[in-house]
């Protein structure tokens, strides 16, 4: 296996040379410093998800699909799945703490027979998802941006250039983030969980308080209406159930930071978990005030740009400037998010270029030691989602599919690891140090069976009848990027792609980061005394 000049003691940022070794173990050379922290993990995650610029930028979905009892108990619903299905894959990250994430936990699982086609998989629908959730969170941005025009012109239409070209600004903005401010990433990331939360109080507080009207609390926690949707009443529940589901899908994103982080067995494991109950807390405290201070649904839902929120805040509060006032605060969550989606994505980019599986991975896999970041995959995800935003001159409606694309994909690369575990008795995690013990089946069982059903439902459009302009296109998207994938397969991957290092078939309750792993040309290597040795001729 090719590994770099550079000492894992050398390196810089890297302070605990076991998780090095650790990693070296499962067939890598660490090239990233560790110098990300449990909290500063937990800050990109809540940054991913950024629960209120996120609710905020899809509230048009559960307005048409049930309106309270969607967004609430909706919303509770499936905070309580994702925290679920944060704990499966904590278990299994606890185990094989690799930027690899979902990927290369389908291989470790899986038997070596299977490993390669298992990985492939996984590791598509994970670089996907992460392109896309980046996507969606900047494209959402860039409307929101132009929101804030209408607080004062409420005649003003922003066309398809106008919007594309914010997003555009948006992704420069979060790269030029990610290349020049490295050093600064950690210091962003807790800084997010401070503006996040003072954010949703400041909003609480002044919605409360300046409102001149107010909801009963009968339509907070029970009203129900779905004649907007066109959909079957309770069905409309279930497609309305994608604004929540897109929110609460990043966390398993940042198990691409394992890399970068001290004893991330341990520590990134807890971000993961933490990270969705955290956020499901902080979408209650954001969405019952709004709730009771809610203006008129069908004003709302007339909104030209699909971005009701500064309308709400403008209503409430009573003038323009009171109304930026809070929408600033949910730009400044865009900015945080749209950073650590592009970060997540990049890291994912250079993980799976690491194994070969992209086209041109030797340029992908790079790590810019100028700056210490893998350059090229983050100007890849970059360019990538900006020629993915031009969809939204074939489809006003281009967002919701990149919401939709974004959900299945993540939620399907979750449920692979998940899906292969328990398939195989889940001897492989029986010892994680993040165990769900004799609930474990149970849970990977159930949160299965929800995955399934959430690839169904969100290709559904959010509202009935559909034209070619309000088309739900996460299924083509989704059917493009399949065709590239299964294309360079049978181009490429077939022939030489093996999938990451993993050991020969051996029974998966002995498969642990301390065994001699496979390099990428299927041979056995004792990595750990190859590392030894390359530090033993550096000293010499």
């Amino acid at each position: 296996m090719t590994k770099r000049s550079l000492s894992i003691t050398q390196r810089r940022g890297s302070v605990d040379p076991s998780a090095d070794a650790a990693l070296a173990k499962m067939g890598y050379t660490s090239e990233l410093p560790r110098n990300l922290s449990m909290l500063s993990v937990l800050g990109l995650s809540f940054a991913i998800m950024a629960v209120p610029f996120g609710l905020s930028t899809t509230f048009y979905i559960t307005l048409t699909d049930g309106q309270s009892v969607t967004i609430l108990w909706g919303w509770v619903l499936v905070s309580l799945i994702s925290l679920c299905i944060a704990a499966s894959l904590a278990e299994i990250c606890a185990v094989y703490p690799t930027a690899g994430g979902v990927y290369y936990w389908s291989a470790m699982l899986s038997t070596r027979e299977y490993a390669p086609i298992a990985s492939w998989v996984t590791g598509w629908l994970t670089l996907v998802g992460n392109w896309t959730v980046t996507l969606s969170i900047n494209f959402s941005g860039g409307q929101l941006v132009l929101s804030a025009i209408t607080l004062w012109d409420e005649h003003f239409v922003p066309n398809e250039w106008q919007t594309v070209l914010m997003f555009w600004a948006v992704m420069l903005v979060c790269m030029l983030v990610n290349i020049f401010g490295v050093k600064w990433l950690d210091a962003l990331n807790k800084v997010c969980i401070y503006w996040t939360a003072a954010s949703v109080v400041i909003i609480m507080v002044t919605l409360l308080a300046m409102a001149d009207k107010r909801r009963s609390g009968e339509f907070v926690f029970a009203h129900y209406d779905a004649s907007q949707s066109g959909w079957p009443e309770g069905w409309a529940f279930f497609v309305g159930l994608l604004q929540a589901a897109y929110v609460l899908t990043g966390y398993g994103m940042v198990a691409a930071m394992c890399e970068e982080v001290q004893n991330p067995e341990r520590e990134v494991p807890k971000a993961i978990v933490l990270s969705v109950a955290a956020a499901g807390v902080t979408g209650l405290v954001y969405l019952i005030p709004i709730l009771f201070v809610l203006p008129d649904v069908t004003t709302l839902l007339k909104v030209d740009n699909g971005q009701p929120i500064g309308l709400i805040f403008k209503t409430v509060t009573g003038s323009a400037g009171g109304g930026f006032g809070l929408l600033f605060l949910i730009l400044g969550i865009l900015f945080f998010a749209g950073t650590g989606a592009l970060t997540a994505a990049s890291r994912c980019t250079y993980a799976f270029a690491r194994d070969g599986a992209i086209p041109g991975s030797r340029l992908w896999k790079k790590v810019d030691k100028r700056f210490d970041v893998p350059f090229w995959a983050i100007i890849l995800s970059t360019l990538v989602d900006c020629l993915l935003g031009l969809i939204y001159f074939g489809s006003s409606a281009a967002f919701n599919s990149f919401t939709g694309v974004a959900t299945i994909c993540l939620s399907a690369s979750y449920g692979m690891p998940i899906l292969v575990s328990i398939l195989r008795g889940r001897k492989a995690v029986k010892n994680s140090g993040f165990s769900l013990g004799k609930f474990g089946y149970a849970i990977n069982i159930t949160m299965v069976a929800w995955i399934c059903l959430a690839i169904v439902l969100f290709c559904m459009p959010v509202s009935l009848p559909v034209e070619a302009g309000s088309m739900n296109y996460a299924s083509v998207v989704f059917a493009g990027f399949a065709a590239i994938s299964v294309a360079w397969y049978f181009i490429r991957g077939r022939k030489s792609f093996t999938g990451p290092p993993v050991p020969q078939d051996v029974d998966p309750a002995v498969v642990v980061p301390g065994m001699a792993a496979v390099d990428s040309n299927g041979e056995r290597g004792d990595v750990e005394g190859q590392v030894e040795e390359t530090t033993d001729k550096e000293k010499a």
